[in-house]
């Protein structure tokens, strides 16, 4: 293809953007387009995996059977999530067995909020108000994102994610409520995640290396900015209405700008855990390389039923 027509392919690329029309996996799309989608879908589903493992740690020890089913429950969401966006992300060429060499080898990214411990109890209401809220801020306008199996994908992921949101928030409430040990407890992870979980939404804009372009071709609705700022204005009333405190003492209302300032982040420890060096980065690839090794079998034996179906619907077709 001679550069003029790959310049007159961009341009009518460029205009169906601005037209928000979706991006559908067999039309014609800039390399460069495709692999950043590669990298981001590919990012999220592997945040969706790696994030069951923090919470799996606490299915035995949910403190009744009402709290054991609703985390179970949760966690089988993430793995659906999981793999509508390894689906989504196929369609852009690239094979599941890549993505997933990609994680174990180290060499894929994944949220950087799944590196941290889950201590008590009350970490599981903190993931699920503030990791997920957070999350949800993020991937509400990626349902309206530029790659059309993506944005479809988002849209169930996010009605899920807001029930996932509001567990966490309830699980909170009730443990504010409580003793004071239990309140005690949910300060604590509060003190804990709330850093992590404003970091999550992705460096400053003024350092973020994808940003522009992934706004302009509206694969990103909003900046990291942006979401952070909504998040905070979200979130603190919330804090204030189950009697918690936000762990920020910059943290005061602007009455100008009508919403919240709020204090600098670390982001010494955020380049940290992202490079690999975080609290338990190692501890997560090894549980997800050990799963991939041991449950081989299961995907072997799923593979020879499909193949032992396969040839005898040939069978009894002839």
């Amino acid at each position: 293809m001679s550069e003029k027509e790959v310049k007159n392919l961009e341009e009518i690329f460029d205009a169906r953007i601005a037209r928000d029309e979706k991006i559908e996996p067999k039309d014609w799309m800039p390399e460069k387009y495709r692999q950043t989608h590669i990298r981001q879908i590919s990012q999220h589903a592997h945040s969706e995996i790696v994030g069951m493992l923090p919470e799996g740690n606490w299915i035995t020890r949910a403190p009744s059977l009402k709290r054991k089913v609703a985390l179970l429950a949760k966690i089988q969401d993430e793995a659906g999530h999981g793999l509508y966006l390894y689906s989504a992300c196929e369609t852009l060429g690239v094979s599941r067995e890549e993505l997933y060499e990609q994680l174990h080898s180290g060499k894929a990214k994944y949220s950087s909020i799944f590196n941290y411990p889950t201590l008590t109890w009350a970490d599981m209401g903190a993931i699920g108000w503030l990791v997920d809220g957070a999350a949800i801020i993020n991937q509400v306008p990626l349902c309206s994102t530029s790659f059309g199996p993506y944005a479809r994908a988002m849209v169930r992921v996010c009605k899920e994610e807001s029930f996932h949101q509001r567990q966490g928030f309830q699980i909170m409430m009730t443990l504010a409520e409580g003793t004071l040990e239990q309140k005690e407890m949910a300060q604590d992870a509060l003190n804990r995640w709330w850093w992590p979980a404003l970091m999550m939404l992705g460096p400053l804009d003024a350092e973020s290396v994808h940003t522009e372009q992934s706004m302009k071709w509206k694969l990103k609705r909003k900046s990291n900015d942006d979401l952070r700022q909504q998040f905070v204005d979200q979130t603190v009333p919330q804090a204030e209405m189950i009697g918690l405190t936000i762990p920020d003492p910059d943290l005061k209302w602007n009455e100008e700008k009508q919403s919240y300032d709020f204090g600098e982040m670390n982001w010494d420890e955020f380049w940290q855990v992202v490079k690999g060096h975080g609290p338990c980065n190692k501890e997560r690839i090894s549980a997800r390389v050990n799963a991939w090794e041991k449950g081989k079998w299961v995907r072997d034996a799923a593979m020879a039923y499909a193949e032992k179906q396969a040839n005898k619907e040939v069978k009894q077709a002839i």
